[in-house]
């Protein structure tokens, strides 16, 4: 009897059990089949044939800045800063030039205002590898700056609308100097700097532009511009000396079209016609074919291509990698979210891949000003680090690599920079702003008493002794000395060429080579090859490897279904962070005080250029 009541027993809990394990399946399916179906609603299938719309809006940039789950999260509402991955549209073009469901590319540029010569030319690049295929491209913008037109001359065809404008203007560097305002504030700022052509402290000192700093600036641009002039006229299969005929006596130009700027833009062969939208979306329709309604062509945008693409696709790592890692914006102490380079949060990386077993290479990605002295040494202090762990390291300069952004790349294997890459700028400053004036103005005073005369030095409200000065700028040169001296390891050269070549001077791409402080020419994809190369790997062989802040499982699972009850058409935008004015003018004034806060050294000492030219 007491064998039947466990036997039933047994029965009853072997049958709740595998209920209970049942349910639990369909709950997971019941889960998953709503996150799988708000991805697959939040992204269109790719019709059979269409056009692949590609439409930056912002800078190209090299990393989308701010933390990428709310960053993601503002694009989905609408709130995120405008900008542009340039690998999202090379990788975009690169999947289209080989799938038969694409036929053509629509280029809208108009919400593209550039983003630096160095992205333009890389994405110019797989245009016409794109173009290669036999597939057109087709650019439109309702006008045109000299960025955006950069991408529309590599295209097949280019329409500017009848209203709009091609505005060639050259490049220029312009900056605003404080020292006037200073005095009338009554601040003084204690400046100290290594190097003649270290301009960076200029507009806390002068008013003007100096020589050294109108030389170095004016043999940077004019190159620029030259090579900007004949990239645009072989695109575009224009004489030499165009871009200069149109410019050279404008107003007489301007005067016999009655005003019609767009006008000359077509005289010039600059594009190929004054269109409407709609005349541009009928010559798409002629290309791409029709939705059936006449007034449509099909078309699927870059963002939702590209999710679809790298979901069938899947990631490029293999048992040996390369490890990418992008170092992009300004160089500051400790963590930072992408956009500007935290000292800590790179290193952090950095040590990541020289912990990682698969990758046998690493390349840094650099597109950097410069900035905090210490958190450049940091980072280098890992990228040697790689090199002793056997781990070759490359070197990639994007369209800035100054200053701090040539210390954390000197140490290097080989160093990659382009023509347009500005770099060098091999000099420190240092500064240090105190207010004692102003406040004696308001009718304040400052005294006290100390155990040693350097206890109150670096206090904004006391004026800094000559003693002080001469400490602080004895610092500076042995920072500077520092700077030469690891370049001259680095690079193979003797301390008094290098010491002849810095003094704070940048220079292009073509220079730097000239000079010894890069090996080659070449862009992100030749530094790959090259890392490849050091490590012996197989070429084509090796797998490449992002290393990154990523969405983490969980708030990819969030934004996916937040996609999905967009796509439903569900009101997200609570979710966002709200943006009251107040809060949009606080933005604003950080933006203009961020060349006086945003210097985060320990030491106060930096090694950064301003020199970004439009």
């Amino acid at each position: 009897m007491f064998s039947l009541i466990r036997n039933i027993i047994h029965i009853v809990w072997t049958g709740a059990d595998a209920l209970r394990k049942a349910l639990h399946l369909v709950i997971l399916l019941f889960i998953f089949s709503i996150v799988f179906g708000a991805i697959f609603a939040s992204t269109p299938a790719v019709p059979g044939s269409a056009a692949l719309v590609i439409r930056p809006n912002g800078r190209l940039v090299e990393q989308l800045a701010g933390d990428p789950f709310t960053r993601a999260l503002g694009e989905l509402t609408g709130d995120a800063d405008p900008e542009t991955l340039v690998r999202d549209i090379i990788d975009g073009l690169e999947y289209a030039k080989d799938d038969a469901r694409i036929t053509s590319v629509m280029l809208d540029l108009s919400a593209l205002p550039g983003g630096g010569l160095s992205k333009l030319s890389r994405v110019a690049d797989a245009i016409e590898d794109f173009r290669d295929s036999g597939k057109p491209v087709i650019a439109k913008a309702d006008y045109f700056g000299q960025g955006n037109y950069y991408l529309a001359a590599h295209a097949d065809e280019i329409y500017m609308h009848p209203e709009g404008v091609l505005a060639f203007y050259g490049f220029g560097a312009y900056l605003n100097y404080y020292k006037d305002a200073l005095d009338k504030l009554q601040i003084d700022w204690n400046v100290f700097q290594a190097g003649t052509y270290k301009s960076a402290v200029e507009p806390y000192t002068r008013n003007d532009m100096s020589d050294t700093d109108r030389a170095a600036l004016g043999n940077v641009i004019d190159q620029l511009w030259s090579q900007y002039k004949t990239d645009i006229e072989s695109a575009r299969s224009l004489e030499p000396g165009t871009i200069d005929s149109a410019l050279d006596d404008l107003i007489t130009t301007v005067e016999s079209t009655g005003g019609d700027l767009a006008q000359i833009a077509l005289d010039f062969n600059l594009v190929d016609g004054l269109w409407t939208r709609d005349q541009v979306s009928a010559r798409m329709i002629e290309v791409a074919g029709s939705n059936g309604d006449d007034s449509t062509y099909p078309a699927v945008g870059l963002d939702n291509y590209l999710h679809r693409m790298r979901l069938l696709k899947g990631d490029v790592v293999a048992a040996q990698n390369i490890g990418v890692i992008v170092a992009s914006g300004e160089i500051l102490y400790g963590d930072r979210d992408p956009g500007t380079i935290g000292g800590d949060t790179t290193a952090r990386l950095l040590r990541e891949v020289r912990q990682d077993d698969s990758v046998k290479a690493v390349v840094l990605r650099v597109d950097s000003p410069g900035g905090s002295l210490l958190a450049s040494e940091v980072i280098r202090d890992e990228v040697l680090a790689l090199r002793e762990a056997g781990k070759p390291v490359v070197a990639s300069m994007s369209s800035i690599a100054a200053s701090g952004g040539y210390w954390v790349s000197m140490s290097a294997d080989r160093i990659y920079a382009t023509p347009y890459t500005i770099t060098g700028s091999i000099g420190v400053f240092g500064m240090f702003a105190s207010f004692e004036r102003s406040l004696d103005a308001l009718g304040i005073s400052t005294d006290g008493i100390a155990t040693t005369p350097w206890a109150g030095q670096l206090r904004p409200d006391r004026t800094m002794s000559e003693e002080g000065k001469a400490i602080f700028q004895a610092m500076i040169d042995r920072d500077y000395a520092d700077f030469v001296s690891h370049v001259a390891d680095s690079r193979g050269m003797s301390e008094d060429f290098v010491d002849s070549i810095a003094q704070g001077r940048i220079w292009t791409g073509n220079d730097a080579l000239a000079n010894g402080l890069v090996d080659e020419l070449g862009e992100l994809e030749q530094a790959i090859a090259a890392a490849g190369e050091l490590a012996g790997l197989d070429a084509g062989a090796a797998g490449l490897k992002y290393f990154e802040r990523k969405l983490d499982p969980v708030e990819k699972m969030m934004l996916d279904m937040l996609g999905g009850a967009q796509a439903w058409g569900i009101d997200i935008t609570r979710f966002a962070r709200p943006s009251s004015a107040v809060e949009r003018l606080a933005g604003v004034v950080e933006e203009v005080l961020s060349p006086l806060t945003r210097f985060n050294d320990p030491k106060g000492v930096y090694s950064h250029c301003f020199c970004a030219f439009d």
